[in-house]
């Protein structure tokens, strides 16, 4: 059901009091055609409540007559940064950018956080966002199993529906989302609560086995049939399957990339406020699908690029897949059970 102006704003003050604004520095929300009013509106009383310097960039948006789906994680690469130095400068400028429009692996995104500013990605409903503001306690939590990645040299996935996934690691350093920006050059989504890392190029190997319930996203549909992923070096080689597999790579191959067949990162989610059951509560069209990324005990993988942790594919195709009931072992010990987390 909706939430309050007055929640929003509460809700925002949170998350920026987290990111460290304080009085005096410059923040920047980014803005286009389908950032939600009710938290562009709330955001703009809460950072000037906090004493911030604010301003609004709104950007034409790009890229609607390539993509197949109005969500905007399918279509990556080029954004309306692309080309537009004038944005660019004011967003490096900024102390702080609120992203209501979606920069995710942008060479711009990068080329921002390089010079000091923090950039907040937000663009779930307000509805997600209010119930999944971040906390330190999920802080701690996120960095812990960071820690736990960057030690490991080897993520292996296994499952009781067939998964056995090998993914070398360590060529790529481990990453953090727990959902706010409390360090300069920071970037981070809220909502989240998971830590993930990128295989070693070309090494992972193995058998994924999407099982019936388990997540596609962007589609945001839940698999009605298995689909069986035979990855040799660090690529989907084969998509096998009835009707689902049919339909995940014919949307594939209309990128008409190899790149986007790639394994991209992986990871687990440690948010125990997320749910793997709201998707089906929701419009497709309302939301990207962050309970399904960050629910606890959830092992995530993706297919397509890898630039956002320094690699070089840049494909424009980026598929999240959540499964469930996993084991997740970092050089054979165990940190995921069964779908159940192993911290605590």
């Amino acid at each position: 059901m909706p939430v309050s102006d007055y929640q929003m704003i509460e809700a925002w003050r949170q998350v920026l009091t987290l990111s460290r604004l304080e009085a005096g520095q410059t923040v920047t929300i980014l803005t286009s055609a389908a950032t939600h009013p009710q938290t562009l509106s709330t955001a703009l009383i809460a950072t000037q409540s906090m004493g911030a310097i604010v301003n609004r960039l709104d950007l034409p948006p790009v890229n609607g007559e390539k993509a197949l789906s109005r969500d905007s994680l399918a279509y990556l690469g080029t954004t309306p940064l692309t080309g537009n130095p004038a944005a660019i400068a004011a967003l490096k400028a900024s102390d702080l950018v609120l992203d209501l429009m979606t920069l995710l692996f942008s060479p711009e995104q990068l080329e921002i956080l390089k010079t000091g500013t923090r950039i907040l990605l937000a663009v779930e409903p307000p509805e997600v966002l209010t119930r999944l503001v971040p906390s330190l306690a999920d802080r701690e939590r996120v960095l812990a199993a960071q820690a736990r990645i960057d030690r490991a040299r080897e993520m292996h996935i296994v499952s009781a529906a067939g998964t056995d996934f090998h993914c070398p690691i360590g060529e790529f350093e481990a990453i953090a989302e727990y959902g706010f920006v409390d360090e300069p050059g920071r970037w981070d989504h809220w909502p989240s609560g998971f830590a993930l890392t990128f295989p070693d190029e070309g090494r992972a190997y193995g058998r994924i086995v999407i099982d019936r319930g388990d997540i596609l996203l962007p589609q945001k549909s839940y698999v009605q049939d298995r689909i069986e992923l035979t990855i040799e070096n660090g690529f989907a080689a084969r998509i096998e399957g009835g009707m689902d597999a049919d339909l995940l790579k014919e949307y594939m191959g209309t990128f008409r990339d190899p790149e986007a067949y790639a394994i991209s990162h992986i990871g687990w989610g440690l948010q125990p406020r997320a749910h793997w059951s709201t998707l089906g509560l929701y419009d497709r069209e309302a939301t990207i699908g962050m309970d399904a990324r960050a629910f606890e005990g959830n092992f995530l993988f993706s297919l397509g690029p890898n630039n956002e942790a320094g690699g070089k594919r840049t494909t424009a195709c980026h598929i999240d897949i959540p499964l469930r009931h996993c084991d997740v072992f970092l050089d054979d010990e165990a940190v995921v059970r069964d779908g159940r987390v192993l911290d605590k």
